[in-house]
């Protein structure tokens, strides 16, 4: 089966473009001719050594552009991905092909909805985050770091600055999402992927009501490595982005609280906030994939306090999947892997006590041991590994792929609804 991935980078730059390379690699390894199209580069050489023909458009993104007023008119959109993608797209025959979307808004732009729309080739798309619904892609406030309840493109939306970089921002993101609202591109989807419950309940007042729905969880890449060494309980980590939305601060506060010290692997613009206000954290900047997993493995729990809807952290699951706790916040979709009380705990997002007072809980070495076990024996109870992904990708293509011919314009009868792959 042809298999065309779009997605806004071919290297590995977070969660998003992992699980997209890591899929397209899976499927050709099972025999799908698969092309992967991506605008920001360097490609990763895995896809050129699996035989994946990589269109790459050698631009940038809205978070590495030099300047943001030159870059505006590809964000807004991008033309040059439009015509790649058509004529890609234009090689392959529709009734024998799948498209893939699953990012678009830091590179691609609205542009490819069009081209997808035009395509008889029926379009699926893995929904990382929600710039489909939410022009800011979060349903987040970031000056007042806390979840928006706006209807999308409202008028309360419209004259509320929820941008991290202020209200002009906030215009253009607006703007733009009533052109990708206006290119079909929602309305011609044959199936929508959400990768946790949480980001459907978020996703599906706002898509339309016959759309086709499907839950298929991320892969992660683990070994089952035993039991940790119930002597070396470790410390209090957080793995991530240093910023707002992620709940660094709140981290950092919680163990001022607690008495126990914050580990922070990972930077973000306020590592430099958060090492002036709190001396006494250890901050390790970033590590590779390999780096991670030992941190995580020696740490006594992952702190994973985002304030935001967060979809499917990939890290709470690699965490439980190494035997490491997960202290996690409500509102992510991160609790849906963590059984409070059992292999971690949920506390109130937002609130520096609440998780204060669960790391003090697991401060003790008899509760991180017990919750450590659980962890371990709950993730590889039922682990997600890359080979059950595929198996949910590659009936979705064939679902999508044999859907009746009087469906029109790309969009599924409402008969056809299927149920969650879960």
């Amino acid at each position: 089966m042809p298999i065309i991935v779009v997605a806004d980078h071919a290297h590995i730059n977070g969660g998003q473009a992992k699980v997209a390379i890591d899929s397209a690699l899976g499927l050709a390894a099972r025999g799908h001719a698969v092309t992967f199209f991506a605008a920001v580069g360097p490609a990763d050489p895995r896809l050129e050594a699996a035989g994946i023909e990589t269109i790459l458009l050698d631009q940038v993104d809205v978070t590495t552009t030099s300047s943001l007023a030159r870059f505006g008119v590809q964000w807004l959109w991008n033309q040059k991905a439009a015509a790649a993608l058509g004529e890609v797209l234009a090689r392959h025959d529709p009734d024998d092909t799948i498209v893939h979307v699953h990012a678009w808004a830091k590179a691609l732009s609205p542009s490819i909805g069009p081209v997808l729309a035009g395509s008889r080739a029926p379009v699926v798309f893995t929904m990382h985050e929600y710039y489909l619904a939410c022009p800011n892609g979060g349903f987040y406030d970031y000056p007042v770091s806390a979840a928006c309840q706006r209807a999308p493109v409202s008028l309360g939306c419209i004259a509320h600055n929820c941008d991290s970089r202020g209200y002009a921002r906030k215009l253009m993101r607006v703007g733009r999402h009533v052109l990708m609202r206006n290119t079909g591109m929602i309305d011609n989807l044959a199936a929508v992927i959400t990768i946790s419950r949480l980001q459907r309940a978020v996703l599906e007042p706002h898509l339309p009501a016959d759309t086709r729905w499907y839950d298929v969880g991320n892969p992660i890449d683990a070994e089952p490595l035993g039991h940790k060494d119930q002597n070396a309980p470790g410390g209090f980590v957080f793995v991530g982005r240093l910023s707002a939305e992620k709940g660094a601060g709140l981290f950092a506060e919680a163990a001022r609280l607690s008495g126990q010290r914050a580990i922070f692997v990972g930077d973000g613009p306020q590592r430099a906030e958060l090492e002036a206000a709190y001396p006494e954290a250890e901050f390790l900047g970033w590590h590779d994939p390999a780096g991670v997993k030992r941190r995580l493995r020696a740490a006594r729990t992952l702190v994973f306090p985002s304030v935001w809807y967060e979809g499917q952290p990939l890290t709470v699951l690699e965490s439980l999947a190494l035997g490491t706790p997960v202290i996690v916040s409500d509102i992510c979709a991160g609790r849906e892997a963590v059984e409070d009380g059992v292999s971690g705990l949920w506390f109130r997002s937002g609130d520096p006590a609440s998780l204060a007072q669960a790391m003090t809980r697991l401060s003790d070495d008899a509760t991180a041991q017990r919750m450590s076990r659980a962890a371990y024996d709950g993730f590889w109870a039922d682990p997600l590994t890359l080979d059950r992904h595929l198996d949910r990708l590659e009936r979705i293509y064939r679902e999508v792929a044999l859907r009746p011919a009087q469906v029109t314009a790309g969009r599924p009868a409402a008969s056809l609804r299927s149920a969650p792959l879960t």
